[in-house]
């Protein structure tokens, strides 16, 4: 079904299509956008706050009200009014006059002062493993050292900071409308700054392009050169040489050898060193816990966690006393992506690389018009050492998910076990080896934190919007725009755009123009069409931006139409769906179900909320959105009558995460509550629009039981990978279903299937193999898998 646009553009008729497309295109689409407006009246969200179960302390710190009403501004909009001087020619040079004005800290004898450590001369002096003692060799020790702290940073050169920073702000005008941050957000880090407490900025990585905008964003309001962790696989020997002069930061191969390696131990000691100097000289480090985009894989950054752990160590052995965590993230538009023969994810990217890059995405936007908007977000900074002992008390036993779900997947058992899942696939590298289990497991569940924290503070942009729309085939696009926008306002989350309703909508589809055509109907109005193709993988791609703020809706959705999958048929009408009870224990354990089959990179459940929380999370969401209705059942006491209920009897309140054996009581208070289905004329086609937002992945992981009995093993990881998603591909050709055609949704498939226990891994001499484990081997077992993930669609 198409998409229909309300608009009437002045366009001039052609006598061919594709000169009619071109000119709907480039008709009213170089309209200026206001950048600070909120979108629905004065209504806008504050989001960022601290998680208030870990760090109550930190979320009553570094916030008032009054930072709500600061507003935005434009980072990259530099003017006369930001510098010294006046005049015009001050205007026609005040980017480089601004570079010439902002402060960068000395600090030329950081390098002297590592060296001096009490661990490095612990090494130097033989005292620690790894030493060399007295003589020769302890001057061949001490150029190691100078070698592998060389590799890690540089001081930074001012000059060519000023000289960076100059060119940067013109290159990031030439690329993006505005660079937009909030007010109130800033200051909470400036104050979290003014403690003296070393900053600590953890953020999502979009594109490479963030490791160079976060630091001149906050290099520009006054916190001084950022240091920066990056990937050595992503850039080449020449350019880590520039970003370390830039203030970047490079963990030594070395560092990831064993723990008994003389060379892995010298590097993690310079390492540890580096990093104690770093946090006790009070300068910023950012940190991405996002692996770089482009790379298959987790979505944790096993190098962010292990840059989080060298963090973490200093903080308890006391080299500083705390340090404040600022979750961050950055939304673009349209992520500005090099061409495919300028830069591959397995290849580092070079001077060269990168200067054809930067050239490709200028030739895009001035040769297109395709200037995109960014946000950039400061979440409420938190003390990690609070954290650190309040979340501790939270941790209790948890199960793989072969244990949760295949008994009940082949079913041998209906009871859902009342535990948590234990799911890690980022590999723990060799400075995180090093920590005791103990931090090791703190490490991983404050990166998982504060990721799950980032991306609940990053704005909902308005590309991510138009491809929700574009893909689940809503037809008043105008209307539906402005509807879904309030929808995510109204849950907590903000939006990255603002202005005139038509403008905004013009000016994404002429973002999403190489995705879309136009077509001129019946009386002036414009059909929107989705370009068939490898482009709804795109389109996909960008809907899943939006997921995170219908997420707990979105499970429920998926979840009640399992549960109504074996009582009525899918085909049939909403009023027959509508006529079944269903009880809120059977919801809880559809939603259970559907929770621990969802990848943890996906839902991103924050390690301090219990599963049980979540269910009851995602129940009300469900109510409160109108699409379920508490029914009343004969002889039962009224959901709404609490006069009579006795406060004493029990305790009203229990620490949050600490649902134990005393939950009983509350699932068996659950037993007499019934819901239906609200027949609310809007409610269908809500209900609908929710469960495709987790189509793409449920539907791949479902082509992946299919694709069990075709593929060929044993196999390789990355070859059996390379098979499921050929078998995509060609399911995408011959269905039309091309979202699912996305390798990252293949490995996703492959990694739950391995925890599944549908795919085994067992070693041998060319290295680790998938095999199909035995019980899954025989047909129907597969077949009862492909039917148990197919429930939770809806077609």
């Amino acid at each position: 079904m198409d998409t229909m646009l309300e608009a009437r553009p002045q366009t001039h008729q052609r006598s061919s299509h594709n000169g009619q497309e071109a000119s709907l295109w480039s008709s009213g689409f170089r309209m200026k956008l206001e950048a600070v407006t909120p979108f629905l009246g004065k209504y806008r969200p504050f989001v960022g706050r601290c998680c208030q179960t870990c760090t109550p302390k930190s979320w009553e710190s570094l916030f008032h009200r009054s930072i709500m009403d600061l507003g935005f501004c434009n980072v990259i909009l530099v003017k006369e009014e930001n510098t010294r001087f006046r005049g015009w020619l001050v205007r026609r040079l005040c980017y480089f006059l601004w570079s010439l004005e902002q402060h960068i800290p000395p600090c030329r004898d950081a390098p002297q002062k590592i060296v001096e450590s009490t661990r490095v001369q612990d090494v130097l002096s033989g005292r620690a493993p790894g030493g060399a003692g007295e003589g020769q060799m302890s001057n061949l020790v001490k150029k190691e050292v100078q070698r592998i702290l060389g590799h890690i940073q540089a001081p930074p050169r001012p000059f060519l900071l000023r000289l960076f920073s100059w060119a940067l702000l013109r290159f990031l005008n030439c690329l993006f409308l505005n660079v937009q941050l909030h007010k109130g957000q800033m200051k909470m880090v400036h104050e979290a700054a003014q403690a003296g407490l070393p900053l600590i900025l953890l953020s999502t990585h979009k594109s490479l392009l963030d490791g160079i905008l976060l630091p001149f964003v906050l290099f520009s309001q006054g916190l001084g050169v950022l240091r920066v962790a990056w990937d050595p696989r992503t850039c080449s020997p020449a350019l880590r040489a520039l970003l370390r002069n830039l203030g970047g930061l490079f963990l030594p191969s070395e560092a990831n050898q064993s723990l008994d390696s003389s060379e892995g131990v010298l590097a993690r000691t310079v390492v540890h060193a580096a990093m104690e100097q770093l946090l006790v000289s009070g300068q910023p480090l950012l940190i991405f816990l996002e692996e770089a985009p482009g790379i298959q894989g987790p979505r944790l950054s096993a190098l962010g966690q292990a840059w989080l752990g060298l963090v973490v160590q200093a903080v308890q052995v006391g080299i500083v006393p705390d340090a404040m965590l600022v979750p961050v993230a950055v939304t673009y538009d349209l992520v500005p992506d090099a061409p495919r023969d300028v830069h591959h994810a397995s290849a580092p990217l070079g001077l060269w690389r990168a200067a054809l890059a930067i050239l490709w995405s200028l030739r895009s936007c001035w040769g297109c018009g395709r200037r995109v908007c960014v946000r950039v977000h400061l979440a409420q900074p938190f003390s990690l050492q609070e954290y650190t002992s309040n979340t501790r008390s939270c941790w209790g036993s948890r199960q793989t998910l072969e244990q949760l779900l295949q008994p009940i997947v082949l079913g041998q058992c209906t009871v859902v076990p009342d535990t948590e899942k234990e799911q890690e696939w980022t590999p723990v590298t060799g400075p995180l080896l090093s920590l005791k289990e103990e931090d090791q497991l703190l490490v991983r569940r404050l990166s998982r934190h504060i990721l799950s924290a980032s991306v609940a503070s990053s704005a909902v942009m308005s590309t991510a919007i138009m491809a929700t729309l574009l893909l689940f085939k809503h037809r008043k696009l105008l209307g539906d725009f402005s509807w879904l926008t309030e929808e995510a306002l109204l849950r907590g989350f903000d939006v990255g755009f603002s202005g005139q309703l038509r403008c905004l909508v013009q000016h994404t589809l002429s973002l999403l123009r190489v995705h879309v055509a136009l077509l001129r109907i019946h009386q002036g109005d414009l059909l929107v069409v989705p370009r068939p193709g490898p482009g709804l993988t795109h389109l996909a791609r960008l809907s899943a931006e939006l997921l995170p703020a219908f997420l707990s809706e979105a499970v429920g959705a998926c979840a009640v139409r399992g549960l109504l999958a074996g009582r009525v048929p899918p085909e049939g009408p909403w009023e027959l769906q509508g006529i079944e009870l269903l009880s809120q224990n059977e919801l809880y354990r559809q939603i259970l179900l559907l929770v621990h089959l969802l990848p943890q990179d996906l839902l991103l459940l924050q390690p301090c909320q219990s599963s049980y929380c979540y269910c009851q999370e995602v129940l009300d969401r469900l109510i409160q959105c109108g699409l379920l209705v508490a029914e009343e059942t004969p002889g039962c006491q009224p959901a709404c009558d609490i006069g009579r209920q006795r406060l004493s009897s029990k305790l009203l309140w229990k620490t949050s995460g600490d649902f134990t054996d005393s939950d009983s009581d509350d699932f068996m208070e659950a037993e007499g509550r019934y819901f239906r289905l609200s027949q609310q004329s809007r409610c269908p086609d809500f209900f609908l629009f929710l469960c495709r937002l987790l189509s793409p992945l449920l539907k791949a992981f479902a082509q992946a039981a299919t694709f069990l009995h075709q593929g060929q093993l044993p196999d390789t990881e990355s070859g059996y990978t390379e098979q499921l998603f050929q078998f995509l591909q060609a399911t995408a050709q011959e269905e039309g279903i091309f979202e699912c055609a996305d390798p990252n949704l293949a490995i996703s498939a492959i990694w739950t299937f391995r925890d599944l226990g549908v795919l085994q891994q067992m070693p041998s001499p060319e290295g680790p193999r998938l095999h199909l484990s035995s019980a899954f081997a025989s047909r129907d077992n597969q077949e009862k898998l492909e039917q148990f993930i197919w429930q939770f669609i809806c077609s």
